[in-house]
């Protein structure tokens, strides 16, 4: 089975580094399974760090993030240096044969410049993201012979044009992008959140599984908030498209929770079912 799993910036960070140390062993798991895994990883607070470190304003709208050039440039430091340094790191220490990727390596996600169009949080306004893609492609040759040879991608959510100009893009979307792309059976998206929360205060309220129609009810409703929105809205896409059977939501993990989750879906995190 081919899995793609989103890992958040979050979970990369020094506070972090338990959680994501059992995230690592549960991958060894699943390969030494004989599961192809396919990681994909983001840096948002970390991108936001170092551009108010630098006197830039960060302008986040419906959880997405503005990214002029001054942006991009912080991003590409953060997201394609330390972060996937980082997390390729704590991968080879689980014993994992990781390779650290952008976007723009070989052509590996393709993509283009996102048109300026309304998105949820912007009262109906078409906003101009800047230096933001939207995932076209991907180097399935490329991904194939890493997996053929025994190594897992950690591709960082950079993409690529035709031109080879970097760009800005969701990690979530990445992700949907590449577990289309490679006709993945199962996309996991792990975030600092322990599922879709009824209540965002109450982590006690976690909605175990949501049909496409539950959730665009609960976003419609107000009750689905900030970030939440566009990670259901792009997974709503991806299951719609094909081959996906599920996509969890999933956060604050311990050893053994991906495998649980991927064999009793709902029984950890929030299971995303068509």
């Amino acid at each position: 089975m081919k899995i793609v799993i989103k890992v958040g910036g979050e979970l990369l960070a020094e506070k972090s580094a338990v959680e994501l140390a059992a995230i690592a062993n549960d991958v060894r798991g699943l390969i030494e399974q004989g599961h192809q895994v396919i990681l994909v990883h983001g840096g948002g607070p970390q991108t936001t760090a170092l551009q108010e470190a630098l006197g830039q304003k960060p302008q986040i709208i419906g959880g997405r993030r503005v990214t002029d050039q001054a942006a991009l440039d912080a991003l590409l430091m953060v997201v394609g240096g330390k972060l996937n340094v980082d997390f390729v790191g704590a991968l080879r220490r689980a014993g994992i044969q990781a390779v650290g990727l952008h976007g723009v390596s070989g052509g590996l996600i393709r993509c283009v410049r996102r048109p300026p169009k309304p998105v949820s949080g912007s009262d109906g306004q078409a906003v101009d993201f800047g230096f933001v893609g939207d995932v076209t492609g991907l180097n399935e040759g490329l991904v194939e012979l890493l997996l053929g040879g025994g190594y897992t991608p950690v591709l960082a959510c950079i993409g690529g044009d035709d031109e080879g100009r970097p760009y800005n893009i969701n990690a979530d979307m990445v992700a949907n992008g590449v577990a289309k792309e490679l006709r993945a059976q199962r996309l996991l998206l792990i975030t600092n959140t322990p599922g879709v929360l009824g209540d965002v205060k109450d982590p006690s309220s976690r909605i175990p599984k949501l049909t496409i129609a539950e959730g665009r009810r609960a976003i419609e409703s107000g009750q689905v908030k900030g970030g939440m929105i566009p990670k259901l809205e792009e997974s709503f896409e991806v299951l719609e498209a094909g081959s996906i059977e599920q996509v969890h939501i999933l956060g604050h993990l311990g050893p053994g929770d991906l495998a649980k989750a991927m064999a009793e879906p709902g029984s950890v995190g929030t299971a995303l079912l068509r």
